[in-house]
């Protein structure tokens, strides 16, 4: 369009998202949900997200994760693994729905205090059901305003969940903010974030906590949980490969850690493979070019365009990635490594000052999944129920997989 630039070129690539550029968010990130407060996500203001930002640092860090948080990960993840075998043993198991109440009962616990017990349950609750509803309307909404603002106003259930839900998704957030004050610092990651707002000079209050915390279910639910069925459908489709780690995550003691899991070659690779084709959030980071202007691959920019990249697109560049289209978790093993433009431009995560805080958090659920689905169901296939377009990828800024279910067995 006149007002934005889809960039695909590796240079350009580094030059809107290095840590240090001038490229600032566009304000699609406002429109991309309807909360009364900005989250760490949506912040356009570098200061204002620099300083949120590091409020989440310490709480995020891979060392602080492994000490507070780890048994938890490992708890659920196995947990969810459990009742995947269980449903496949006896039928069919939708590997999807598992991982969903997975991802979502543990960043419960590390953004509210207390876990959804959708794993125990085995259903959605009511809360995470308009939450999804709302993802996807923040997703319509914020490409098609105009439909938001008419839909909000409708009485239409499935319309208002979709629309209008900000206050009954942001009451929630109110027990963040109670278990953080009762809980101390190791109650959840919000007592870390406000323990971390008392030292320095960010200022958070109670609206900004519920918003934070319920934007860590939006962020850390749908991604993590279509990222490894994804993942698991892509091994399961590759009897060889699926045979193959199985053998490696069989060879771990019983009490392996994350530590352990991170020196495995296979896992990794099969993991950073998912993660390249299979983005969570594959679509458009949308950046404003700085005052200026700047120029892009040989073209001038004028200041105020919006420009973006996709990582749909960067990872499967064959100049970059060959045999793009090709899953090859191969190519991640030492002695294959990627050409520097290649790695610069592996946008999983995000890029640069705005990549996604979660990265730690979302590889320790990653590898220690993986990890129990194939030591603990081995031999599992896919369903004969699945039909051939199923994990076709929709998207509504988070993929998800166009039937809405993975069916596995190990009948």
């Amino acid at each position: 369009s006149p007002k934005e630039v889809a960039v695909a070129d590796p240079a350009a690539f580094k030059q809107i998202h290095a840590v240090s550029s001038k490229f600032t968010k566009d304000i699609w990130y406002e429109k991309l949900t309807n909360f009364p407060r900005l989250s760490v996500f949506t912040m356009r203001n570098p200061r204002e997200h620099g300083q949120r930002r590091k409020l989440f640092a310490r709480g995020f860090s891979k060392s602080y994760l492994r000490e507070h948080w780890e048994p938890t990960v490992r708890e659920k993840t196995f947990l969810a693994v459990e009742k995947i075998k269980v449903d496949a043993q006896t039928g069919v198991a939708d590997l999807l729905k598992w991982w969903t109440f997975m991802a979502t009962d543990i960043v419960g616990v590390l953004g509210f205090g207390e876990s959804f017990g959708m794993l125990e349950l085995g259903k959605k609750t009511e809360y995470i059901r308009v939450l999804e509803a709302a993802l996807i309307g923040n997703g319509i909404g914020a490409e098609m305003p105009w439909l938001r603002a008419i839909g909000s106003r409708i009485p239409f259930k499935p319309l208002k969940e979709a629309f209008n839900s900000s206050s009954y998704i942001l009451g929630y957030g109110t027990k963040a903010v109670e278990n953080a004050r009762k809980g101390g610092q190791d109650s959840n990651l919000m007592a870390t974030i406000m323990a971390e707002a008392e030292k320095g000079e960010a200022h958070v209050d109670d609206m900004d906590v519920r918003t934070e915390s319920t934007s860590l279910i939006f962020a850390g639910s749908g991604t993590t949980a279509n990222t490894m069925t994804f993942l698991s459908w892509a091994v399961l489709s590759r009897p060889q490969l699926r045979a193959s780690l199985e053998v490696e995550v069989a060879k771990l003691s019983d009490g392996f850690t994350d530590a352990d899991l991170e020196k495995l070659p296979l896992l990794n690779a099969v993991i950073n493979e998912t993660l390249r084709l299979y983005c969570a959030v594959p679509g458009s980071l949308p950046r404003v070019v700085p005052e200026g202007g700047v120029t892009l691959d040989g073209y001038f920019v004028p200041p105020g365009t919006t420009v973006s990249t996709q990582a749909y697109t960067m990872h499967r560049d064959e100049n970059l990635w060959p045999n793009a289209q090709e899953f090859d978790p191969s190519r991640w093993f030492e002695g294959k490594e990627q050409s520097a433009a290649a790695k610069s431009t592996f946008c999983a995560f995000g890029a640069g000052a705005y990549s996604c805080l979660g990265i730690n958090l979302a590889w320790m659920e990653l590898r220690y999944a993986t990890a129990f689905l194939f030591r603990e169901c081995k031999g599992m296939r896919i369903a004969p129920s699945m039909p051939a377009d199923c994990m076709d990828l929709e998207n509504y800024f988070v993929i998800v997989p166009k039937g809405h279910k993975c069916e596995v067995t190990l009948q």
